[in-house]
Order: C-alpha cells, then sequence, then structure tokens
C-alpha cells in the first residue's frame, strides 16, 4: 500500500444513474463509507449521474474527494467544482494516470462502457504485475451477473485464468468489500510512477 494517508479508494462509476433505484443507493452508500471511515474518494471528478452521488455522499459524510477530469469533458460530465481537489487534465490518459496513482485501491460500481474500460485497464495491470493494489466489483441487484457468466466463459473456454480472475474480489455488499479491499491493499505495493505502466 502507498504510504501517503488517508486511505484512497478509487471509484469508477457511471455519468449516468441507470435506471435501477439501487444502483443509485448503493453510490451513496460507498461514499458515505468512505466518508465515516476518514478516507479520501478519487474518482473521474464529474457531477452528474452516479460519479456525482458518490462524491456528494462522500463530502456530506466528512470525507474528502478528489477529481480528475479531462478539459473536454467538464462540459459533458459537468466537472464537480464543489470537491476537496478538482484536476483538469489534457487526456485521458492522464485521468487515468493520476487517479491510480492517489489510489490504494480500486472499486467499480454499476456503470458504462467508461467503467468497463476503467475496470478492465487496471485489472490487467495488476495480472501484469505493474501493481498488486486490489481491485473490486461491487455487484450490486445483479447488474453485473452477465458480465460473471462471460468471465466464467472465458476461464472454461482457456483465456482468462482462475488465477487472474481470482484478483477481482466481487461482492454485494459495500461495506464488507470495501474492508475486504482495505485489508488486502494493507500489504500491497504500489508503484512509485505509473507511467513506467
Amino acid at each position: 500500500m502507498s504510504t501517503h494517508a488517508p486511505f484512497s479508494l478509487c471509484v469508477y462509476c457511471g455519468s449516468r444513474s441507470g435506471t435501477d433505484p439501487a444502483h443509485e443507493a448503493a453510490a451513496r452508500r460507498v461514499g458515505t463509507l468512505i466518508g465515516e471511515r476518514g478516507w479520501r474518494l478519487v474518482y473521474g471528478g464529474g457531477r452528474a449521474g452516479l460519479m456525482g452521488v458518490v462524491a456528494d455522499a462522500t463530502l456530506e459524510a466528512g470525507g474528502t474527494a478528489v477529481g480528475v477530469i479531462p478539459q473536454a469533458l467538464m462540459s459533458r460530465e459537468l466537472g464537480h467544482t464543489g470537491l476537496t481537489e478538482l484536476h483538469v487534465v489534457d487526456t485521458m490518459h492522464q485521468r487515468k494516470q493520476m487517479m491510480a496513482e492517489r489510489a490504494s485501491a480500486f472499486l467499480a460500481l454499476p456503470g458504462g462502457i467508461g467503467t468497463f474500460e476503467e475496470l478492465f485497464e487496471v485489472w490487467t495491470w495488476r495480472q501484469l504485475g505493474y501493481h498488486d493494489q486490489p481491485i473490486g466489483l461491487l455487484n450490486v441487484a445483479g447488474y453485473y451477473d452477465d458480465l460473471l457468466a462471460f468471465l466464467a466463459r472465458s476461464i472454461d473456454s482457456g483465456f482468462l485464468s482462475t488465477a487472474q480472475h481470482e484478483l477481482l474480489n466481487v461482492g454485494d455488499d459495500a461495506a464488507a468489500l470495501l474492508t475486504q479491499l482495505a485489508s488486502l491493499a494493507a500489504t500491497a505495493h504500489r508503484p512509485d510512477d505509473y507511467r513506467s505502466i
């Protein structure tokens, strides 16, 4: 784990709220837990959708929230100007790098292709040995059931090993999953420079 304090959870989630109220409730729950535990949220910097919900809940519960957003998305994703820190960068690559550099662990909530891409990228880095920080997937109301079934098929088809799959910590209870990620992060190694990835 990184030596910086407090514990920082990088959350990937949708810039939309989705159609199931359970998704928004889960984002609010995660943000509240981050704040109550005195942690720091690191996320994509938007104020719309689940992104805004998790950030607002973190701040309301007394936590700190750090957002990173490309200039080109400031208007599209409605950059959140009420954060503890908002970093406006030039590219998506810089965004993901800065988020990773500030993270002790990673968590994906429901989201769309941006969330999927971020989750799979940081998972790929993990299995290649570029870092060993824990990665969580919060399966809210069965949202990721089909993805998990596909991953099982990938194992059966010989493209994904069981060991690779086990690097992804999956749960449907936010408090339990966050506790698990914090415990795993205590012995993780965070690279000094994500630019080498």
